[in-house]
């Protein structure tokens, strides 16, 4: 085995096994732990790539394993976190067990709450966009829709909102039924959009080359300190919003 070539898989590995525990964590309501291993992950998601590239052992396989761990970790795991998101804003669960028994003593099944199962339409259009990624050789110096960390960003913040910012008027949009849905279309199209989104690779790091990745990384870093978990939806309509600008000019 060429032990230079399975450092960034393994990296990779760390991604998906994060994602794992993070799929643990937010199937029993533990956002805070499922957000911190998410985060992690979408650390080892970064790294891999640039580890691949630095030691020049790029490869199919590693292509492979990366969409694979990305399912997990920026795929399923927002595809729970809306799932149970709307759950709270029916208040009521998905699957309730029906408590009524026959002469017999047969279960007679569930009730079914359809409306959280609408969040799951982040993870299917999310296996969607990884899969078109593989197969799409243009995007190397950008990306074609919003990347799935991005856009798991996006919904894990919202239940890290509601534990730790206790804003009234924040949690009651968070967990108002119709924009949880809302977001949920929004996110689906925007993650297999044909809008040009600048990628954070930097060729060199001069101020010319790269001014719409410094201006993005400056104004990140004072929203977050600013406006805390709250700032993160506020990025990504900024990363939309430069990339735009950026594609005109």
């Amino acid at each position: 085995m060429n032990i230079k070539a399975f450092i960034p898989n393994f990296v990779t590995l760390l991604n998906l096994f994060c994602g794992s525990i993070a799929v643990i964590f937010a199937v029993n309501n533990h956002f805070k732990y499922a957000a911190l291993f998410v985060f992690l992950g979408i650390f080892f998601d970064f790294f891999d790539g640039l580890l691949a590239r630095k030691l020049k052992v790029q490869s199919e396989l590693g292509l492979q394993l990366d969409s694979l761990a990305d399912m997990v970790t920026s795929g399923l795991v927002p595809g729970i976190i809306l799932f149970k998101l709307l759950e709270l804003a029916s208040n009521s669960r998905a699957i309730t067990p029906i408590s009524e028994w026959t002469e017999t003593m047969q279960w007679t099944g569930f009730k079914v709450n359809l409306l959280p199962f609408i969040g799951l339409f982040v993870t299917l259009a999310s296996a969607y966009r990884l899969a078109k990624f593989n197969i799409d050789e243009d995007q190397q110096s950008y990306f074609k829709g919003l990347p799935v960390p991005a856009n798991t960003l996006l919904i894990i913040a919202l239940p890290l909102i509601l534990e730790f910012q206790n804003s009234d008027a924040m949690n009651s949009i968070i967990l108002n039924k119709w924009f949880l849905i809302g977001l949920t279309l929004i996110s689906c199209y925007l993650l297999n959009s044909s809008i040009k989104l600048f990628a954070l690779k930097f060729k060199d790091w001069s101020f010319k080359n790269n001014a719409v990745r410094y201006i993005f990384i400056i104004l990140s870093i004072v929203l977050l300190v600013i406006l805390h978990f709250a700032a993160i939806p506020i990025i990504i309509l900024l990363y939309i919003l430069l990339s735009l600008f950026n594609n005109i000019n």
